[in-house]
């Protein structure tokens, strides 16, 4: 598990991270959300519960990717298929790291009814923030399309998927290190380039 003094370089690296990327996101965020909210027909920010550190709950924003048709029904649209395979609906995410409900690098921020029913040891991934990115992202990269091939897609998650990224995300916070973050922060970077 993280220290206090590690906890506290992870957050300072965080914010001195976000203080040179906003300059950089904030127009191509604004133009994405324009495009966004022109292709969804509202408000282009999307907004979730989440499971956070300590298993608070925050609410993380996303661009929109999918649009309501006339029958009520959620579809995402060409512009949405773009954003989640470029992974740039994740950009609003980073008032989510300024504002200390995630950080860059740690296990991704789950709905309720994942990381909020940990058990045990299994609890210690709650004692960091959320990430960005990290080991059990990058591994499960293609997570959206390793379901679509699946019959039942929720049992896939809950017997397979979750499991692991249980695992991966325990060894983590048990060997963390700052060297290991920016590992997965350049590893990232690398995945989203090609």
């Amino acid at each position: 598990m993280l220290s206090a003094k590690q906890q506290i370089l992870k957050r300072v690296f965080d914010i001195l991270l976000a203080i040179v990327l906003v300059p950089i996101v904030v127009f191509p965020l604004i133009l994405l959300f324009v495009f966004t909210s022109l292709d969804a027909s509202s408000f282009g920010i999307f907004r979730q519960e989440r499971v956070g550190k300590n298993a608070k709950l925050f609410t993380l924003f996303k661009l929109k990717t999918m649009r309501l048709l006339p029958d009520s029904t959620l579809v995402i649209s060409n512009f949405g298929k773009f954003l989640r395979r470029s992974k740039l609906d994740e950009l609003p995410q980073i008032f989510n790291i300024i504002i200390g409900d995630m950080s860059f690098v740690g296990p991704r921020p789950d709905i309720v009814g994942y990381a909020d029913k940990l058990q045990d040891e299994d609890r210690i991934i709650l004692s960091v923030r959320p990430g960005l990115t990290g080991p059990a992202t990058i591994k499960f990269s293609n997570e959206e399309a390793l379901l679509s091939r699946q019959e039942n897609p929720l049992d896939y998650n809950d017997t397979v998927i979750w499991p692991q990224k249980v695992e991966i995300n325990l060894d983590y916070v048990r060997h963390w290190s700052f060297m290991k973050d920016l590992r997965y922060l350049w590893f990232t970077i690398k995945q989203l380039l090609h």
